[in-house]
Parts: C-alpha cells; sequence; structure tokens
C-alpha cells in the first residue's frame, strides 16, 4: 500500500457513502484509477466491506460491558469451544484473545443491567470451560472512531542511527 492507497482508506472510513468522483476528488487522482485502486484494495481485503454506523443508545443498546474471560484450560479443544460459542451470540460485539491475566476481552452492549444479567446466566455461564468472568461497564465514551491513523513510514535502520 502507498500514500495514495492509505489517504483511500481513510477517506472511506471517514464516509463510506462517498461517489468514486467525490473520493477521486478528496485524493487527487481522475475516477478511473481511483476506481481500480478501490477495487484492488477490496480483492486484496484491505477493505473488507461497507457498513452503517449506528448510535447504540438510540438503536435501544446503551449498556457497554467490557468482559474478561479466564478460561480453566488452554487447548485447542477449549479454545475451539469457547470462540464457536461466542461467534452466536449476537450482544458480543468484538472479542479480542489476550496476552496477559485474562484470555479474551469482550465488549457487549445490551439493553439494561438486567439483560446483561439473563445474558451471562443463560449464555455465557453455559459456555463450558470458563473459568472467571470479570465485568467492567462503561458509563461513557470519550472517543469512539473507527478510522485508523496514520502509520508511521518504514525506515530501515542504519549505522548513523544506531
Amino acid at each position: 500500500m502507498d500514500a495514495v492507497d492509505r489517504s483511500i482508506v481513510r477517506e472511506l472510513q471517514q464516509d463510506g457513502r462517498l461517489t468514486n468522483q467525490e473520493l477521486a476528488d478528496r485524493v487527487r487522482l481522475s475516477p478511473s484509477p481511483c476506481l481500480r485502486r478501490v477495487r484492488r484494495l477490496e480483492e486484496a481485503g484491505v477493505i473488507e466491506g461497507y457498513t452503517a454506523l449506528v448510535d447504540q443508545s438510540v438503536f435501544g443498546l446503551p449498556v457497554t460491558a467490557f468482559v474478561r474471560i479466564g478460561l480453566e484450560r488452554h487447548n485447542a479443544a477449549s479454545v475451539e469451544a469457547f470462540e464457536e460459542h461466542v461467534q452466536r451470540i449476537d450482544h458480543i460485539q468484538d472479542c479480542y484473545l489476550m496476552a496477559g491475566s485474562t484470555d479474551y476481552l469482550l465488549r457487549i452492549v445490551v439493553e439494561d443491567l438486567q439483560a446483561y444479567e439473563r445474558l451471562v446466566r443463560t449464555r455465557l455461564h453455559a459456555i463450558p470451560g470458563i473459568a472467571s468472568i470479570e465485568s467492567e461497564f462503561a458509563f461513557g465514551s470519550v472517543k469512539h472512531t473507527r478510522v485508523f491513523p496514520q502509520p508511521a513510514p518504514f525506515r530501515p535502520a542504519t549505522e548513523d542511527r544506531l
């Protein structure tokens, strides 16, 4: 990916509804090369898809819980079973495999605390192999973005900088 590709990705992250002409204007390309680059980024899997960003509170899911999960065992069968169960729970928005004191970090959205309790009791407790569940609740959001920062340019190490 070059600087133009990164500009295209950032513009689409900020507004996925841009027309090709608008996108081309913003990244200073003519429309045909811009469209070719977008298609190439899609085919390469850099752009995975397009979606609408929705306000979770307005949608009816104002409560966000961050949940740390510890597994009893770390063998392939236990990990696979946990990850398969997580895929089937729609309220789990993100699941990260962690390094550190817990195995997974989940971001869960629900209607209220009673809904969260039901989810824990009926869905999470039903997953075999969980040793611990620790919950924390967000009471506000200071920043939420899906736009990646520009990565620092790669500079190979030289003897001058050593």
